[in-house]
Order: C-alpha cells, then sequence, then structure tokens
C-alpha cells in the first residue's frame, strides 16, 4: 500500500550546551489513510511517551538541543533498528513498523492492511532516516563545538506492561548498553541520582529491562567523546497511565526534580572533559 505523510517527521530546537535530549515516541500524529486502516483502540495511540516535553520543560533553560518525534510510533517505531531486526533477540518486542500493541492485541482492524515490504520502506524513508540524519547532524555540530557530547533519549511507559516483563517496573530505568554507550563513571552518578530519589518513594535501576534501544546503542560512543542514555520513565510518576492519558501535575513535581538533575550531572561531566 501506499505511504504520505504532510506532517513533518519532526521538531527541533538548537541549544548552546553539548546536550541533545531526543524524544522518539512521544509523536501522535497517524495520517488518515493510515488512521482509517486501524482498530479503534489503536487510533488512540495509546502506547505514546505521553507528555515528556512537559515533563522535560527545563530542557530550553538547561541549554539542551531537543528533537521531537511528530509522528506515531505505530507509524513507524524511531528506536528500532531499520532493518526492523531485534533489540532484544529471544524477547517479546514491536517491530520497526509495528501491527500489534503493548498489549498484544492487533493494530489493524483487517491482516491484509498489515504494511508490506514497500510500505515499511516508504514510511522508513518518510519519517525514520529525516529524524535520524537530524539527530546525527546534532550531534556532530556538538562534537564540533565542544569536543564531547551527550546524547539523553527519553522515554516512558506504563508502569505495568505484562508482555514485555514481569511485575512493576521500576520508575527510572537508566539504560547504557550494558556500559557501551557511555562511561561507567557517568552512568554511576545518574544511579546514585536515581537511588536518592529512593527518599521520595522511587525506584530506579541500571541497565535492568531496558538497556537502551537503537538511538542509544547506535550513536553511544563515549571513546569518540559522545555519550549516550535512555531513561525509561513509569508514566505512573508523572501522568495517568489509562485514557484520557492526563498530565498529573502533583506526581509530576515528585520526580522532575530527580530527572533536572540527572540532565545536570550529565552537562557537567561532559563539560569537564
Amino acid at each position: 500500500m501506499n505511504f504520505t505523510t504532510n506532517e513533518p517527521p519532526f521538531r527541533f530546537r538548537q541549544g548552546k550546551r553539548p546536550l541533545l535530549i531526543s524524544m522518539p515516541h512521544v509523536g501522535t500524529h497517524v495520517p488518515p489513510a493510515l488512521a482509517q486502516r486501524l482498530t479503534e483502540e489503536a487510533r488512540g495511540v495509546p502506547d505514546t511517551d505521553w507528555h515528556l516535553e512537559r515533563l522535560y520543560d527545563f530542557a530550553d533553560e538547561l541549554g539542551a538541543s531537543v528533537l521531537v518525534a511528530t509522528h506515531s510510533r505505530y507509524v513507524v517505531d524511531l528506536n528500532r533498528p531499520p532493518d526492523g531486526s531485534s533489540l532484544y533477540p529471544g524477547q517479546s518486542v514491536t517491530g520497526l513498523c509495528p501491527i500489534d500493541t503493548f498489549d498484544d492485541t492487533p493494530l489493524y482492524q483487517n491482516p491484509a492492511d498489515q504494511p508490506d515490504a514497500a510500505e515499511i520502506a516508504a514510511r522508513r524513508e518518510a519519517i525514520w532516516r529525516p529524524y535520524h540524519a537530524q539527530l546525527s547532524a546534532e550531534l556532530a555540530r556538538l562534537k564540533a563545538v565542544h569536543g564531547v557530547t551527550a546524547l539523553w533519549d527519553a522515554h516512558s511507559i506504563r508502569s505495568v506492561v505484562p508482555r514485555f516483563f514481569e511485575g512493576r517496573l521500576p520508575d527510572l530505568n537508566l539504560g547504557t548498553a550494558d556500559g557501551a554507550s557511555c562511561t561507567p563513571a557517568l552512568a554511576e552518578q545518574l544511579l546514585a541520582i536515581g537511588r536518592e530519589a529512593g527518599q521520595s518513594g522511587y525506584s530506579a535501576v541500571l541497565n535492568g529491562r531496558f538497556k537502551g534501544g537503537h538511538i542509544t546503542r547506535q550513536h553511544g560512543q563515549p571513546a569518540q567523546g559522545v555519550h549516550a542514555i535512555q531513561l525509561e520513565m513509569t508514566q505512573a510518576s508523572y501522568m495517568m497511565e489509562q485514557p484520557p492519558f492526563d498530565y498529573l501535575p502533583e506526581e509530576a513535581v515528585g520526580i522532575q526534580p530527580y530527572v533536572r538533575r540527572m540532565l545536570e550531572a550529565v552537562l557537567a561531566y561532559v563539560e569537564r572533559r
């Protein structure tokens, strides 16, 4: 099937300090022709990383560059390899162009409406490649200006998703590709902040169920001066996890300072280099 979209693939704000915040799963746009093929549930894009721009509203104040996806992950998942290979072999995952939700329900009303190879390629060229080209270009610019830089890949997910993991997720899930995408010293600083959040009732883990997706693994090259970290947060720590998925300021105010402290620690680390 043909695929077209009139929506730009991303929004971008350029900062002045050596930090790029990427938000690949906040997009909600589904082109109308594609939306007609989806189930009623899927048209509500429930697996969105809701409200992260609001949660990270301090990014401009910190001087970070910010790259924000516009299209839903149901159109194309920007945190998957372009060939669709699994990031967690042997575990249940969703693909480059998903066909099911996190609850393992079909996205498409009719199996015949699922994207074929040509449509997947068209979605990849229209959305995935421009996003990654911008991400790569900004990291290169920041590294050229500062000599070293950091990439923070911002995510959130429901705290309980049986398809992917047992029980409840920790609130702050830091991923560094098992230490390959940033130096252990920086990762330990971030985990220490996460553990301090325990005083406020939050939990944290480093390289647990979420070790960082394609973006973290592809771009994190600490030996070359690019440190990449993924943070997967529980949505319960700042919003309603069920429809209407409202932002909860009274909840967000508790965890937001810890997230900010993590980003301040990243900036302090790379600016000392």
